[in-house]
């Protein structure tokens, strides 16, 4: 039954003509692995902030204000850090308007941090992608994968599966 699938799920690939773009799935898909050490860390950090904000408002505020117990306090501290605030639990005392304030705009800074650290592995593993590809005429690199023409010289490139591919040493140069 699960080949059956499996065979149903290829035929959509065919008909919509996505396996033209799998090649560039795999350039996301490698910027996402090369990054999840990075990722890792950062979300690691992030628990760790949610915590001790959690903590602190739990303390700032207590249970005559809603805030019964550190695990919901930590609740509150990744809605309020991930901008969804949903209101139920709102903190009222100045001091834990102000733990709020510092959430919220922390919140907005750190959905900035794993965009970059993705891209810029995407630029870099784009840039390595587009540094394979070598004129036959020229022998300079950085060409598209599907170039047909050399952007420094205008000589016809060779078909994929007939290029010259650097392999990064300067000897072949």
């Amino acid at each position: 039954m699960g080949v059956i699938r499996l065979l149903r799920v290829m035929r959509i690939f065919r008909i919509l003509k996505l396996v033209r773009y799998l090649q560039d799935s795999n350039i996301l898909l490698r910027s996402l692995l090369m990054s999840r050490r990075k990722i890792f860390v950062f979300f690691s950090t992030v628990a760790i902030l949610v915590t001790i904000f959690g903590a602190l408002i739990f303390v700032i505020e207590g249970p005559e204000n809603g805030f019964t117990s550190i695990p919901q306090s930590i609740y509150w501290a990744i809605v309020t850090i991930t901008t969804v605030g949903y209101g139920d639990l709102v903190p009222s005392t100045p001091l834990g308007k102000g733990l709020a304030s510092l959430t919220m705009l922390l919140g907005y800074s750190i959905l900035a941090v794993p965009t970059g650290i993705i891209t810029a592995e995407l630029g870099q593993e784009m840039k390595t992608h587009r540094s394979l590809v070598k004129c036959p005429n020229c022998s300079k690199s950085g060409h598209e994968s599907d170039a047909l023409h050399c952007k420094h010289c205008g000589s016809e490139l060779a078909t994929p599966d007939k290029r010259i591919v650097d392999v990064g040493s300067e000897d072949l140069k």
